[in-house]
Parts: structure tokens; C-alpha cells; sequence
């Protein structure tokens, strides 16, 4: 079977970096998104963490006026786009304010979750955006892509929060096999060399969200970021006891919740609300019970978003050298 010949749409194929920030609910906010887009990376956040809805446009108007004076002052290292997260499940009630809302501002990325729509789709390719769809497995992944979704994000084992149970090289060697589009893997990715690896067997950028919770620009308690710092893949949890479908959170936030973390039951799948982050369990997830992903023991202090984005250039520079230094020196054996 012959590969699909592989494309990108300009906006992604002329990133200086190959990095989305992940859109974390309640966490990212207007400041993380800047931030991030200004460091060369595509910044991103749920519409849904605007509350009360209006507060989307003015967040909205807030990005696009920073960015846009960045580019004037900076003209030689423009900032990357920002993407914006719709819950298109139908319990999102303010699904059709978001959209508008987004077509005002005419959002460069829309990333869809938790169901693809043709509609959702169409409306975004109106104003000329891109559409990526989340997706854990290579069935949905087809259904997006049916539906005019433009890219995936394979949400593989590892990955904070909602994640799938795939092997990234399973589902990216998959999706590889019929899809030549827009890839970006997410999970346990908190490394430059992590990156480079996602890009070796496959996808074309990194999905990174638990590196930037522990930034002083996330919306986050500096306890969530300090718990972060301080722990490893074996302090995550995956579980579907607090939404109803299976996640990865931080087993020290489950503990100070009062629950045992390793003795959780399974939760009633009827018993989830998309839009609100509530369901399942008797706290709330994500403000009590701390999403995140294998990949955090990469993650040593909190940095500034730009600074995080320097470190994750500066060893994705490294591990390119040192796969070239021993490519060079096995062709001198």
C-alpha cells in the first residue's frame, strides 16, 4: 500500500517551530495564549474557560490586538497563530455563541473535541481557517477527516486528561497509512527530544499541555504547579471516576482530596457533562482533581512560557545534532 503524499496548510507549514500548546480547561487563558504564540508556538484555549460567554470577544480582541502589535514591533520573527478549542458534544450549549464568535475574529485554528461535525466544520472553513479534531483511536480519526476535519491530534497513552490508550507508533503508523494531512501527537510530550520523536515516526508537531501548566502565566494554583515540578509518571492516575470517561490526573491532588488513588471505582459513563467539567465523582474535576500527563518528569521548575519554549528549541536542537553525529559516524565504521 502506497503512503498518502504528505501536505500542510501554510498556516502550519510555516511555524518556526513544530509545537501547539495544548488548550487547558480552566488553565489556559489570554496571557498563556500570547505568550506562547509570541515565543513562536501555536497558543490555544477552550472557548469554554471564557465564563461568563461574553467574555470570550473581549478575550478573543485582547490575543488578536497583542499579536498583531508583536508582528508590528517584530517583523522578523512574527508570532505563530493561536487556536481556539470548541466542545462540539451536545452538551455544549454555547456552541453556536462560540462559533460566532470566532468567525468575527476570524480564528486561524479550530481545534474540535468530543465529536466531528460537518457544520462546525464548514463554518470555520468560511472565514478560511483550519480545522484539527482530537481523536484516541484511527476509527474516529477516519470519521473527522469524512467529516472535512483539515487534521488529527491523536491523543495517545500518556497524554493529560482526557487521554486515549493507544501506542503513539500505533496510532500514528495508522493514521500515516491513509492520511497524508496535518498530524499532531499528543502524549507524555514535555521534551525537545520528545518532539523530535513525535516527528520521527510520523506526525508533523507536538501537542504540549502539562509543560505549560507550570508557567507563571497559566491560570493554575501554584500548588498544581508545584505538585507538577515535583512528580513523575508514576504519580499520574488514569481513571474515569471524576467525568465519567477515562483521564489522567496527579495522584497527590486526589490524595488531598481525601481519596485513595489507587483504589478508585469506575463512575457511570451517563454521568458526565462535557461543557462543564463536572460528572462522576464528589469533587470537581479539573479544579480540585489535577489533570496531567506521563510526561512531567521532564518538567523541573516553573519557567515562563517563552523560557519553556527556548528550553524545548535549545534540546530539540540537541537531539537533532546527536542523531546527525552518529549517522555521520556510522557511515565511518
Amino acid at each position: 500500500m502506497t503512503a498518502p503524499a504528505r501536505y500542510l496548510p501554510p498556516i502550519l507549514e510555516n511555524l518556526s517551530f513544530p509545537v501547539i500548546g495544548s488548550p487547558l480547561f480552566i488553565i489556559s487563558n489570554p496571557k498563556l495564549v500570547i505568550a506562547q504564540c509570541k515565543a513562536g508556538v501555536v497558543g490555544a484555549m477552550p472557548a469554554l474557560n471564557a465564563r461568563p460567554a461574553s467574555q470570550l470577544d473581549e478575550w478573543l480582541a485582547e490575543i488578536t490586538e497583542a499579536l498583531a502589535a508583536h508582528d508590528k514591533a517584530h517583523p522578523e520573527s512574527p508570532a505563530a497563530p493561536f487556536a481556539i478549542n470548541q466542545i462540539v458534544h451536545k452538551s455544549n450549549d454555547r456552541l453556536e455563541h462560540d462559533m460566532q464568535v470566532c468567525a468575527k475574529y476570524k480564528v486561524p485554528i479550530v481545534i474540535t473535541s468530543l465529536g466531528a461535525r460537518d457544520d462546525v466544520n464548514r463554518g470555520v472553513h468560511a472565514w478560511g481557517g483550519v480545522v484539527l479534531h482530537d481523536v484516541i483511536n484511527n476509527t474516529f480519526a477516519r470519521k473527522a477527516i469524512e467529516k472535512g476535519a483539515d487534521g488529527l491530534i491523536p491523543v495517545a497513552a500518556g497524554a493529560g486528561g482526557h487521554a486515549g490508550v493507544k501506542s503513539p507508533f500505533a496510532i500514528v503508523a495508522e493514521i500515516r497509512e491513509w492520511f497524508g494531512g496535518p498530524v499532531a501527537l499528543s502524549g507524555a510530550i514535555s521534551s525537545g527530544g520528545a518532539i523530535l520523536a513525535a516527528q520521527a515516526m510520523g506526525a508533523d508537531l507536538a501537542y504540549i499541555g502539562s509543560a505549560f501548566i507550570a508557567t507563571p502565566e497559566a491560570r493554575a494554583v501554584e500548588g498544581y504547579k508545584q505538585m507538577i515540578v515535583e512528580s513523575n509518571s508514576d504519580d499520574i492516575v488514569y481513571t474515569n471516576f471524576f467525568r465519567g470517561v477515562y483521564a489522567n490526573y496527579l495522584k497527590g491532588s486526589i490524595r488531598n482530596a481525601g481519596m485513595d488513588p489507587d483504589n478508585l471505582p469506575r463512575i457511570d459513563t451517563n454521568k458526565m457533562d462535557f461543557a462543564s467539567g463536572e460528572g462522576g465523582g464528589p469533587v470537581k474535576a479539573w479544579k480540585d482533581i489535577w489533570g496531567c500527563g506521563q510526561g512531567i518528569g521532564a518538567i523541573r521548575e516553573v519557567l515562563p512560557a517563552g523560557e519553556l519554549v527556548a528550553r524545548l528549541k535549545r534540546e530539540y536542537g540537541e537531539a537533532r545534532a546527536r542523531i546527525c553525529a552518529r549517522s555521520i559516524a556510522r557511515a565511518h565504521d
